[in-house]
């Protein structure tokens, strides 16, 4: 072969005279494998030869061995190692061509190697130390457990004995009682044939005995071979020491029995039927019965009842049946019956109920090493217009009185102030109005002291007295505020003097009441108020754990539009932080953002601090508990539960048919009763309860108002439909229909009126319903006429000859003859005339002829008594 890549250079020429060929370093063999049945196969079996790498011929790899202990490294860490290994790697080994050294050179760690595989070492140490411990732990649970269901085996297994005894002792009585009352009616009749139970097991054991020995001398003994083709039985290979090769389990064939390496054994299939037949045996035995603590609630499905027992629902349905009841395994029982199929199965009972559930969520004893002072909780009561929220302002610096409609507090609301002692206060500003009486209540029951706000120059008056009863009714202190001695006409003594008929003695009149004159206008004396209220607390030594979960109280509830249900609460245990579960009533959510009084964020409240909480799911009831649960699950199953609590309440208002008897005699008395049906819509949860309690006080035995719907937020369509199938009105306080809303109500003619002062809607409401009373019919006496004569007069009838005696008669009046003072007839006067003259009326002393519509039997010496019928309008 000749290349020749450019002109001028040498031409490489290649001469092949031998072919290149590799030395084969693989032998060859065919080996013959056998099967069962006789089949065999050949295989190609190759065995390959190391080819040796060295730099010489086949020399070289026999020199390798000798050489390396030569050049290897001495061994890490002895002394002297890294220069010997550097000696070893320069100095040529013996033995090997060119001087070349054949050892290897190890490379020294560096240290921050060194202090990786300390590091990995001591972790693996650490791992391997958390590995043994939780190990034991493993280990010490598993036999704490084992000792546990050892003890319950016990346990059964002794109650199991002691039922067999009990058994054994209740058939040898019997046995006796018959052989003795056999002696005593003389019976000699022979023995019966049956054989007793310990006969039976006497004559029935040896047989099984001696059946079972003879299988077990069957399995135990090894079987012989079978015979091979040439019909010679082939001898028994000795039995193979212990520790020798595995025992072969396998499918007897030809090649196996021919061959005499091992003895025939026992195959597979033949422990597995003889561990099919001890199962057999075992599934026969009466299994151990578990006693188990069953909870029953209040109804349980037959199911659920059977899952608690472990036992099958088919032997409850049997005991039911019984017991006479048919039914299915989906249907549902009382708790006695449940209670009964239990213990009839051997099983203990607990009885719960269904409000179990609300069991722990409130009113938990707190370590008195964890309590801490809290801020005391004041609520401002009083009349309406005495200066309660004008007060409150004073002291907050603050304008809420001028935001209220009409000037009226219509709302509920909660502050906190820093008293001039430096602690904080919180206070609660409760309506005057005497529809707001549930507000005063709510406000009482969570605080701590009433400030009872009178004005000095109007004294006690209704409210203020219904503040008095809520405070003694809730049992906490009070103080008295007698605002507006700034007035000229303001007389604080007869205050203090009128508080006397109501069992409220201030100090200065010796009591135990602190009263201190103050003036929210001009700011007088409020420090004083302060300190008396701080001085109240300090007697009271308020305390809280803040370190556990939060309890509270709603004190009001609205709908926002952009933010949802909001609810103001009172925190009174505890801290409530952002991201808690809250449950409040009938309604769940958690936490997404708390409000303070002055609106700012925060991410906790504490105890004494009220809040307005974000994040429930609907809004709540004012007036309802606040708890914090510790999971999704507990607040669905608490909400769930007050919800049909609450459906079935409404259900059996509206039902009536579990009343007494005093309720049904009330409803047939108002069966014929108008109603006047209302969709109320409210800004907070608080007004529309004062709105409706209010209403509802209007009622009377012929007209009452019907509140279809009644909740907080702006009214929407489907309020607007409810009024229209109802055929009711809408009433807004402090909200506006939404736009869609709107519109739908001018198209299908659904009166929605709003309102911002609670008295314009009650005024109104109650002259809507005055017009659905009955009128009133009233009789005017007009005057009266003696009967002198009788006259017949053709085509026209009788005409009476009259004298007026008293008052006057008119035409067209109603009018009775009264005869021997007994009213015969009473109709209209059809006539009357004067001289064959036609008048209007006659008045006293004068006569005149008159004549009835439908009616002639007149007579001399009747009285006539004329008179008007007038109608009047009604009112409540």
């Amino acid at each position: 072969m000749t290349e020749t890549k450019n002109p001028g250079e040498k031409t490489l020429t290649v001469t092949p005279t031998k072919t290149l060929t590799l030395k084969r370093s693989v032998e060859q063999g065919v080996v013959r494998q056998s099967f069962s049945h006789g089949r065999t196969k050949q295989v190609v079996v190759e065995k390959v030869r190391r080819r040796s790498v060295g730099p010489g011929d086949g020399k070289s790899a026999e020199a390798a061995p000798t050489s390396a202990p030569a050049g290897s490294a001495p061994r890490r860490g002895a002394p002297g190692g890294r220069g010997a290994a550097a000696a070893a790697g320069a100095a040529p080994a013996p033995g090997t061509p060119g001087g070349k050294p054949s050892g290897v050179v190890l490379r020294q760690l560096t240290e921050e190697e060194r202090t990786a595989r300390a590091h990995a070492l001591a972790e693996s140490r650490v791992n391997e130390a958390e590995e043994r411990r939780l190990a034991e732990e493993a280990a010490r649970k598993r036999a704490e457990k084992e000792a546990a269901e050892r003890a319950e085996r016990e346990a059964a297994e002794a109650r199991k004995r002691e039922e067999e005894e009990r058994r054994r002792h209740e058939e040898e009585a019997k046995r006796k009682a018959e052989t003795e009352a056999k002696k005593r009616f003389g019976d000699e009749e022979a023995k019966p044939k049956t054989a007793t139970p310990s006969q039976t097991l006497t004559t029935a054991a040896p047989v099984s005995a001696r059946h079972i020995v003879q299988e077990a001398d069957e399995e135990d003994t090894p079987r012989p071979a079978r015979r091979g083709a040439g019909g010679a039985r082939t001898a028994p290979a000795p039995k193979p020491a212990r520790g020798g090769s595995e025992r072969r389990r396998g499918r007897l064939t030809v090649v196996t029995a021919l061959q005499a390496d091992e003895e025939r054994e026992r195959s597979v299939a033949s422990f597995r039927r003889r561990t099919q037949r001890l199962k057999g045996h075992a599934a026969n035995e009466p299994k151990e019965k578990l006693v188990r603590e069953v909870t029953i609630p209040e109804a349980i499905t037959i199911q659920e009842l059977a899952n608690r027992m472990s036992e099958r629902a088919v032997d409850v349905i049997k005991l039911l049946m019984k017991q006479g009841q048919i039914a299915k395994i989906t249907d549902t029982i009382d708790a006695d019956t449940a209670q009964l199929i239990a213990e009839e199965l051997g099983h203990s009972v607990r009885r719960v109920a269904e409000s179990d559930v609300e069991e722990g969520l409130f009113d938990k004893v707190d370590d008195p090493a964890m309590l801490q002072p809290r801020p005391p909780v004041v609520t401002i009561m009083g009349h309406v217009d005495h200066g309660k929220t004008s007060l409150l302002d004073a002291i907050r610096a603050t304008n809420v009185a001028g935001g209220e409609a009409g000037g009226i507090t219509q709302h509920i609301g909660a502050y906190q102030v820093t008293s001039p002692l430096g602690g904080k206060i919180t206070f609660i500003d409760t309506p005057g109005h005497a529809a707001f009486t549930s507000m005063r209540a709510r406000g009482a029951k969570v605080t701590d002291i009433v400030v009872l706000v009178v004005a000095a120059d109007d004294g006690v008056m209704p409210q203020t007295v219904e503040a008095i009863q809520h405070a003694k009714a809730a049992k906490v202190p009070m103080i008295v505020a007698i605002n507006k001695i700034d007035k000229p006409d303001a007389k604080p003594e007869r205050v203090r003097t009128e508080l006397l008929q109501h069992e409220v003695q201030v100090e200065s009149l010796g009591g135990e009441v602190l009263d201190v004159e103050v003036s929210a206008t001009k700011k007088i004396n409020l420090d004083a108020l302060l300190e008396a209220i701080g001085l109240q607390a300090e007697i009271l030594d308020l305390k809280a754990n803040p370190d556990r979960p939060a309890e509270g109280t709603v004190i009001e509830a609205k709908l926002d539009r952009g933010r949802g249900p909001v609810a103001t609460v009172l925190v009174q245990r505890g801290t409530l932080h952002g991201g808690d579960i809250v449950v409040a009533g009938a309604e769940w959510g958690r936490v997404r953002a708390l409000l303070s009084d002055t609106g700012a964020s925060v991410s906790d409240a504490g105890p004494s601090t009220p809040v307005e909480v974000l994040g429930f799911n609907g809004t709540p009831e004012a007036g309802d508990r606040l708890a914090v649960v510790e999971s999704e699950a507990r607040a669905r199953e608490v909400t769930e539960y007050r919800a049909r609590q609450r459906r079935e309440k409404i259900a059996a208002r509206a039902s009536g048919k579990r009343g007494s008897l005093e309720q049904m005699m009330s409803q047939l008395k108002t069966a014929g009763r108008k109603e006047f049906p209302l969709v109320i819509k409210g800004d907070v949860q608080g007004s529309v309860e004062a709105i409706a309690s209010a209403l509802e006080k209007l009622g009377t035995p012929e007209v009452a108002a019907r509140i279809v719907l009644a909740g907080a937020g702006g009214i929407s369509e489907s309020d607007v439909t409810l009024a229209e199938a109802s055929g009711a009105a809408v009433i807004g306080f402090n909200v506006r229909a939404h736009k869609e809303a709107r519109e739908m109500a001018e198209r299908d003619g659904v009166e929605i009126r709003y309102y911002n002062i609670i008295y314009d809607l009650v005024d109104d409401v109650k002259k809507a319903m005055s017009g659905l009373l009955a009128p009133i019919l009233r009789e005017t006496t007009l005057g009266n006429a003696l009967v002198l004569e009788i006259f017949n007069i053709s085509k026209v009838g009788k005409i009476a000859g009259c004298r007026v005696t008293d008052g006057t008669v008119e035409r067209g009046a109603n009018v009775r003859l009264i005869r021997d003072n007994v009213v015969i007839h009473e109709g209209k006067l059809a006539q009357l005339k004067r001289f064959k003259d036609d008048v209007r009326e006659v008045v006293a002393g004068q006569e005149c002829g008159m004549s009835f519509e439908n009616y002639q039997d007149m007579r001399v010496g009747d009285t006539i008594e004329c008179y008007r019928v007038e109608t009047v309008q009604r009112s409540l």
